[in-house]
């Protein structure tokens, strides 16, 4: 990707999404794929120190300094809720169309393309491994530190780049 192409988004939306993404993470049981965030980050999770930030500013998180890592709290949950039924509502409503269709009538509808893409594929699972995301896609060389791949504006392109084949 042209390091000259724009960012699809703003440094507070990529925040945003990336917090999204890790409170699945954060949600899902280690068996299925989740993970627990450290309240003090190991190197390689460094990047989402201002995800965290962000995710804490909002309510969403708090540390636990018993168990050295950060809980979600009450708030945060229902903000999952609330985004699981966003990601659902956009199932129910246009699966049924082919990717060309259902970008029209997002746009027709005026919504956030890129947000309904995102969530979308956060629900379904799509984003959970991003290494395989980037290798499903043919992203080359892949990002195996997924945390830096996250918040990075490659990630967000490889999602819009669907998005602008039907433009």
């Amino acid at each position: 990707m042209s390091d000259e192409q724009a960012p699809p988004l703003s440094r507070e939306q990529m925040l945003d999404y990336a917090g999204i993404w890790l409170l699945k993470k954060m949600d899902l049981k280690p068996e299925d794929g989740g993970m627990v965030i450290p309240f003090v980050m190991p190197g390689e999770l460094s990047p989402l120190d201002d995800v965290v930030e962000g995710l804490f500013m909002a309510g969403y998180v708090q540390p636990d300094k018993k168990q050295q890592r950060y809980q979600i709290t009450p708030a945060g949950y229902a903000y999952i809720g609330e985004l699981i039924d966003e990601a659902q509502g956009l199932i129910d409503e246009y699966d049924e169309y082919e990717v060309e269709e259902v970008i029209s009538r997002l746009r027709a509808a005026r919504l956030d393309v890129l947000r309904a893409r995102f969530l979308w594929e956060w629900y379904t699972g799509e984003l959970d491994d991003l290494a395989l995301f980037q290798e499903r896609r043919g992203i080359q060389p892949v990002e195996r530190l997924w945390a830096y791949y996250l918040v990075s504006d490659d990630f967000y392109r490889a999602l819009a780049a669907d998005l602008e084949v039907a433009h």
